[in-house]
């Protein structure tokens, strides 16, 4: 989101009004804190203020591309078009983020906003937050990592707004809020005035004298209280600004920098100050996460470059050998081109299953390891013609990353019909396709069909309609379901790599169940190449008209236009080169459903959500979870992606299209022209009311040169009259058991419901249906209960699926609630350093001489330390497991020292030396495993770091076994001291609110008069 570009609203002037006596509502409405999104500073005419998702956005968009181009390169040298999956991962930190404003068991607790001076209670807080992100990150949890970092975020940035850490005149980040073993300031006791009366809108300079001391030891911490609760004691402090009630009670006035508003933030002044603060400390954060995970796993974290995963969901019965083999030879095609593409290493997953077995998952990001899989199927055994298909796909869409395409390989009905609606929920929720490629004819109604290797089948008749949740989920999806046969599955698999490579983008998604000739129409611009059309069922006449009006009977003649190759339950087109840009047209008639599907290769893509204005707390958009209602209006939020740095582009408008490509609704966007600059302008669209039936989106606009972009969404939106929203995501603990509470709210007449409840994990203690009765726009509070084994791994992700469905109507809504085992002792002490001695001959030549640090290394918690790297200085670091020679048998390291130095690396990096145990390290070695030199965690590691003077400066980076990393920074010169700064940051965060309230009550005067 790019900072201070203005958002113009579209609208009707009835419409313009009413938006803005909504405003006002919003307005009389209380806020405590930062505004969440973008979206809140149009709510209050706050063009200029940093939200917590512009902060956040911002910050992980420069250490990525700070960690792509490496310390050697320059800025204008990386161009690298971040790709969809990087902005969605982006977004879920976003969302965590700014849902800490709307969930109702954070949105009002001074905890997770630093208020009330609960800043002790808000700094474990935060420690548990940076244990639980690394825990999921070295789980490969990435989603859930991206969840407790967006929560981090909010509090870690929301410090420095609600404190007085600016007024205190500091212009560093406060290092002791992730790091207890920092120098702290004492916070204020509760019977301690910390605030003088304000009478103005402006506050300047009543914080009490003693909490502003120039003397560091003098100083006192305070932060504002908001609203009613807890009460505040007299003379303390308030957050302050219009929507503060506390501000009345003495002492009158706040102190917050939330924007620069006086009429919302007293001390609106320093709002910039702050913000500044909030950036460098969630920018320091993201640095000392990818330090300590690692520069892949960082980039992996947020899907950076990365080519899309391979999902294979594979039945091994008796009967699909020719499946098998077919897989096998396409995944050996797929990676053979992955090896020539650039990007990083994408994900592979296998999930075998039969009955009753399914699993276990096959994870992997080595092309090889995952090529030995498939070569160890086995197709044998077999039995009643159902298969736990469904299970097998659950666990592949809860290993998988978000966008990713599920291929399924299989010629039996599901067995476990009733995960349905979990499978559908953790689909929609992943916005992951799931294709089916199915090798029996669904019309056989006996077990004596085609494939008569299906080993004790029963004589029981076989439903016409078995597959049909493989249908319902496909079309629900955006995928395909395709019934072949064994002869053809080898050539019908190629859709598999039609839809792996990277950068594709829907050009259509439609269905048809027309008797009469069917026509759909698809644009083609400049940016997209390698268009394939792809048309499931039995076609009977398909015309291809091109942009100059060229057609091509596809079914009965060679054209110009396109190749037609046709298998089994498949036809797949290409259009041939040179493509031309425009509208083309496709016109088909067959024989039952056809579905049709045209890609095609291109980076500029879009992201979308709904969303509802809400103001519990803060003003600002909530994103809707699940379906939205239908019948009622809602915004939706749309980001472009992949637009090159001098690529400009303006989107007019989106189209809701129902399931066979009818036209439903158009929604106008705010007008405003994209040019990339590696971040991604948000446009919202006002949805007057949301459709009835089930629909997709369709984004329209224009590039530079004029030619029209479209590109559509292939998930189908459902729309319900019933919402299911988690209101508390708990932490699971080993051992105990664990409550998670959930809301129905009924936007319907009075009626009953089944709630079912599913985990991939089987922590649920009842999973349903549970019948409940909801009154009419009534709402229903209820929880389940899961329990976590003993044996539970810390840093497991557990998927809880919950869905609602109504007894007498269509009506249902999903929720998907992601939980992290924690041990209930995690070990967050980092490392620490200490100098034993500082040397130094440095001479204004600087090259002629030396200095030394020697320094004794220990971890302070229960782990023990892991491993040591150095991170920055041109000199070198030599380890010794009891304390070193002393300073005079050491000289500067030469060039035979050096090459001696990368010998030891390569042979493992240690030796004796007169019963010295040690080892030698240069910046850009990799970390060096010292878990076997300490084996008590209070057992100390000595170093010492010698460099030329020429080079004045080094960093150290240390780990314990647990993850925890400390920076130690080693400089010479006049101070000849070891400064030791921490691997976690403090928090920070800004929002601004506007003056522009008068404005909007002389709108809204002048239209009442």
């Amino acid at each position: 989101m790019s900072q201070g570009r203005g958002i113009i609203w579209g609208g009707s002037g009835k419409h313009t009004y009413l938006y803005i006596l909504a405003i006002l509502l919003l307005l009389a409405l209380p806020c405590m804190g930062f505004l969440p999104d973008f979206w809140s500073r149009v709510l209050t005419l706050s063009w200029n203020s940093h939200t917590h998702q512009y902060i956040t956005e911002q910050s992980i968009l420069n250490v990525t591309l700070e960690t792509l181009r490496g310390p050697e390169k320059h800025h204008a040298e990386e161009e690298t078009r971040l790709g969809r999956g990087f902005w969605r991962a982006v977004g879920e930190v976003v969302k965590s983020n700014a849902a800490m404003d709307f969930l109702n068991s954070t949105k009002s607790d001074p905890v997770y906003h630093f208020d009330a001076e609960r800043v002790d209670s808000a700094m474990g807080m935060l420690r548990q937050f940076w244990a639980q992100t690394l825990l999921s990150i070295r789980a490969k949890e990435y989603q859930t990592a991206r969840k407790s970092l967006g929560q981090l975020f909010h509090s870690l940035q929301d410090f420095y707004s609600h404190s007085n850490w600016v007024e205190m005149g500091q212009r560093f980040i406060y290092l002791h809020l992730l790091q207890p073993d920092e120098p702290a300031v004492p916070v204020a006791t509760e019977d301690t005035p910390t605030c003088m009366e304000c009478f103005s809108v402006t506050c300047r300079g009543n914080l009490l004298p003693r909490l502003l001391n120039p003397k560091h030891d003098s100083r006192l911490l305070t932060t504002g209280y908001f609203s009613t609760f807890p009460p505040k004691p007299h003379g303390k402090c308030s957050h302050g600004g219009i929507l503060d009630s506390s501000r009345h009670m003495g002492a009158k006035g706040g102190i917050n920098k939330d924007s620069t508003s006086p009429f919302f933030s007293p001390h609106h002044y320093l709002h910039m100050e702050a913000a500044m603060l909030a950036t460098e400390a969630t920018l320091s954060v993201l640095r000392d996460l990818r330090d300590t995970v690692g520069h892949k796993t960082f980039l992996r974290l947020f899907s950076v470059n990365q080519v899309p995963a391979l999902v294979f969901v594979m039945d091994t019965t008796g009967s699909m050998f020719e499946e098998i083999t077919a897989a096998r030879l396409r995944a050996h095609s797929i990676i053979q081109n992955q090896a020539s593409s650039p990007g990083q290493p994408g994900t592979f997953i296998l999930v075998p299953f039969h009955d009753p077995e399914v699993g276990p998952v096959h994870e992997t990001n080595d092309p090889d390891q995952f090529m030995q899989y498939m070569e160890n199927l086995m197709a044998l055994g077999g039995g009643d013609e159902p298969e736990m298909c469904l299970s097998a796909i659950q666990l592949a869409l809860t290993h998988s990353p978000p966008l990713s395409d599920i291929f399924v390989f299989t010629d039996a009905s599901p067995k476990d019909a009733h995960l349905f609606d979990a499978v559908k929920a953790l689909a929609l929720e992943k916005q992951s396709k799931v294709t089916f490629l199915l090798t029996e004819d669904p019309s056989y109604t006996t077990d004596r069909g085609r494939k008569g290797r299906r080993r004790k089948r029963s004589q029981k008749p076989l439903s016409p309609d078995r597959f049909s949740l493989y249908s319902s989920l496909s079309s629900l999806s955006g995928g395909l379901t395709i019934f072949t046969t064994n002869s053809d599955i080898h050539s019908v698999s190629t859709i598999v790599e039609d839809n792996i490579a990277a950068d594709k983008v829907t050009l259509l998604h439609v269905e048809s169940d027309q008797d009469l000739m069917s026509s759909h129409s698809f644009r083609v611009d400049s940016s997209v190449k390698n268009v394939t059309l792809h048309v499931t069922g039995t076609l009977t006449e398909c015309i291809l008209t091109s942009p100059s009006e060229q057609s091509q009977s596809l079914l009965s003649e060679r054209g110009p236009l396109a190749a037609l190759e046709h298998f089994k339950g498949l036809y797949r087109i290409s259009l041939l080169s040179p493509i031309q840009p425009g509208q083309w047209r496709l016109q088909a008639k067959g024989d039952g459903h056809l579905t049709f599907s045209v890609i095609g290769d291109s980076s500029v893509d879009f992201l979308y959500y709904f969303a509802t204005v809400t103001n519990e707390t803060h003003p600002g958009l909530a994103r809707v979870d699940g379906s939205p209602v239908a019948g009622v209006p809602a915004f939706l939020v749309l980001a472009v992606t992949g637009l090159a740095p001098d690529e400009e582009a303006s989107f007019s408008h989106v189209t809701l299209l129902g399931a066979d490509g009818e036209l439903l609704q158009q929604v106008k966007l705010n007008s405003s022209t994209l040019s990339s600059t590696y971040s991604v302008e948000e446009l919202v669209g006002w949805v007057d009311a949301v459709p009835r039936v089930p629909f997709c989106v369709r984004l329209t606009g224009q590039d530079s040169r004029g030619n029209r972009l479209e590109r559509v969404s292939t998930e189908m939106v459902h729309p319900t009259h019933v919402q299911i929203q988690v209101s508390s995501v708990p932490r699971l603990v080993p051992g105990h058991s664990t409550m998670v509470q959930f809301d129905v709210l009924n936007h319907g007449p009075a009626r009953l419901f089944n709630l079912t409840a599913d985990d991939n994990s089987g922590y649920l203690q009842k999973r349903g249906p549970h019948r409940l009765f909801v009154a009419e726009h009534g709402s229903f509070h209820g929880q389940v209960d899961l329990h976590t084994p003993a044996t539970a791994q810390a840093g497991a992700t557990v998927s809880l699926t919950l869905t609602v469905r109504a007894l007498d109507s269509p009506d249902s809504n999903y929720a998907v609630a992601y939980l992290t085992v924690i041990p209930p002792d995690p070990d967050m002490s980092p490392p620490s350093c200490s100098a034993a001695q500082v040397q130094s001959t440095c001479l204004s030549i600087c090259n002629e001489s030396h200095w030394s640090v020697s320094l004794a290394v220990s971890d302070r918690g229960r782990s023990g330390l892991a491993a040591l790297q150095l991170q920055k200085g041109e000199g070198i670091l030599t380890l010794f497991h009891s304390p070193p020679p002393t300073e005079d048998s050491q000289v500067e390291p030469g060039p035979d020292q050096r090459e001696e130095h990368r010998d030891k690396v390569a042979t493992g990096g240690s030796h004796h030396h007169h019963h010295h145990h040690t080892s030698r390290l240069e910046k850009g070695d990799p970390p060096l495993n010292v878990t076997e030199w300490a084996l008590g965690s209070s057992q100390p590691l000595w170093a010492r770091y010698t460099s030329s003077c020429c080079s004045a400066q080094a960093e150290l980076l240390m780990w314990d076994t647990a993850g925890n990393m400390k920076r130690c920074h080693l400089t010479s010169g006049q101070q000849r001291q070891l400064t030791d700064r921490t691997t976690d940051t403090s928090s920070a965060g800004q929002i601004t609110l506007s003056a522009g309230v008068f404005f909007l009550l002389g709108l809204l005067w002048s239209y009442l008069i």
